[in-house]
Order: structure tokens, then C-alpha cells, then sequence
């Protein structure tokens, strides 16, 4: 029951995310951000926020600290949103699956000329 929860909480959140990365806040380090994926605890207390920046490591790690920056601002949007008790504690980290796939394609091209 509660993993259903989460799974709902965590989709929603996604959803609220990205609509606040894009138009609420206005760091300049943070540059085109795409949230690719949220895991919410059983408990709704941490959430994970998976992102995707546009960029080399240094405007990844910009990004990173602009988000770090305004993680109380965009926790709090998000419990303007969301009707939760409490808000999740907002965990931002690069999703790496992409560039993981992009090598192993890299990879397997490599092989097969």
C-alpha cells in the first residue's frame, strides 16, 4: 500500500518539479535542467530527484550548487502543491543512465566496424 503511495507522490512531484525548475527559479547557475526520474522513501520523508543537465562537468556542478542553494524555496513550492504533512527532503543527484547508455552504444559500434 504504501510503495503505491510513494509511487504516486513520486510521479506527482516529478511532475511539480520540472514545471518549478523551468519557470520559478531564476539562479543563473541553473541552466537547463531536466528532471528525469524522483524515488520517494516508503515513509514520504526523503525524496530523490534524479536530474539531467545540459552541459559540461563544470555547468553540472553549478547547476548542483544553484539547486543546493534553493532547496528550501523549491521544497516549499512543492508543498504549496503537493497536500502532504510534510514535505519530502529534497536529494539532488545526476542521472547517469543516459551517458552509461550513449558509452555502451558507443561501445557495441565500436565492436561491430
Amino acid at each position: 500500500m504504501s510503495e503505491l503511495r510513494s509511487h504516486r507522490v513520486a510521479e506527482q512531484m516529478k511532475k511539480e518539479l520540472g514545471d518549478i525548475l523551468s519557470r520559478k527559479i531564476k539562479d543563473p547557475r541553473v541552466g537547463f535542467v531536466t528532471v528525469t526520474d524522483v524515488e520517494v522513501t516508503g515513509d514520504l520523508q526523503q525524496a530523490k530527484v534524479f536530474i539531467s543537465v545540459l552541459g559540461d562537468d563544470r555547468k553540472k556542478q553549478d547547476t548542483l550548487l544553484g539547486l543546493a542553494k534553493a532547496k528550501g524555496f523549491i521544497r516549499s513550492e512543492i508543498g504549496k502543491r503537493i497536500r502532504l504533512r510534510k514535505t519530502p527532503e529534497l536529494i539532488f543527484e545526476f542521472d547517469e543512465a543516459f551517458e552509461y547508455g550513449n558509452r555502451i552504444e558507443g561501445i557495441l559500434r565500436d565492436l561491430n566496424n
